[in-house]
């Protein structure tokens, strides 16, 4: 059996009934959080997430495919929502971060993929004396219940997530963009390897296109994307605010 784990664990093994497991306390942060200047975001995240962070689209496969994430700062390992190990107040907390120490994963048999997927858990975070989910019989206890029903909802939203990717690359709206910018009294710095949806396109579509873009809800969150692209002029204002201050002359 070999498990992939997701970006940011470090190793994931299957959630036993039998296990404990050191629950994170409330606020705490894994700690990919702090040093990742981007988070995915899914299909029914984008309303909400557009508030606060720049929504936009990466590809490893040179367009082939698409994933959305959310922008959390403007260099390599910069989080500019997160001070003290907190994850900034009144800004939304991707589900990514929230479901941690646990996912789910499609699990490899003999180098084959398997469409059943499991619920794993981050393996540094079990121990003896860690909280029990499960009863003695393995029926889940209160605690588990909310743990659940977040992955299985996140999970059927990733889901959503690939499709309207998918719908999008396939009808040619994706163009790949870049930020150039600089903060006062620092160097200009590009921001690179991103795509948006050119809303010029849009008017290309055939009725049947604009009809399923409709259906599917994705014109919402084409919009919901475009409009967070604003919040790139917030995240150089936070860039400003976390900077020292320059010594005097």
């Amino acid at each position: 059996m070999q498990i992939t784990p997701p970006f940011g664990f470090r190793e994931v093994v299957p959630l036993q009934r039998t296990h404990g497991v050191r629950l994170p306390a409330p606020g705490a942060l894994p700690d990919f959080a702090p040093v990742t200047n981007a988070i995915p975001v899914s299909y029914s995240e984008f309303a909400v997430a557009s508030h606060d962070y720049p929504i936009v689209f990466t590809s490893n496969d040179e367009g082939k495919t698409y994933a959305a994430v959310a922008v959390l700062g403007l260099s390599r390992g910069e989080n500019l929502f997160v001070r003290d190990g907190r994850w900034e107040p009144n800004t939304y907390v991707p589900a990514y971060v929230r479901r941690y120490p646990f996912c789910m994963s499609r699990v490899r048999m003999n180098d084959v993929e398997q469409q059943q997927r499991l619920i794993c858990v981050e393996k540094a975070y079990l121990a003896e004396d860690g909280e029990k989910l499960f009863d003695a019989e393995g029926k889940p206890l209160e605690r588990w219940a909310p743990i659940e029903k977040l992955l299985n909802e996140y999970e059927a939203d990733l889901d959503r997530t690939r499709e309207m990717c998918a719908i999008l690359a396939d009808y040619a709206l994706m163009e790949p963009f870049s930020l150039q910018a600089s903060v006062a009294g620092g160097a200009p710095f590009t921001l690179s390897g991103m795509a948006r949806v050119d809303e010029k396109k849009l008017e290309f579509l055939n009725a049947a296109q604009t009809k399923n873009l409709f259906k599917k809800g994705i014109m919402g969150r084409i919009y919901a994307h475009l409009i967070s692209l604003d919040n790139f002029q917030r995240l150089l204002g936070r860039r400003a605010a976390a900077a020292p201050p320059a010594a005097a002359a």
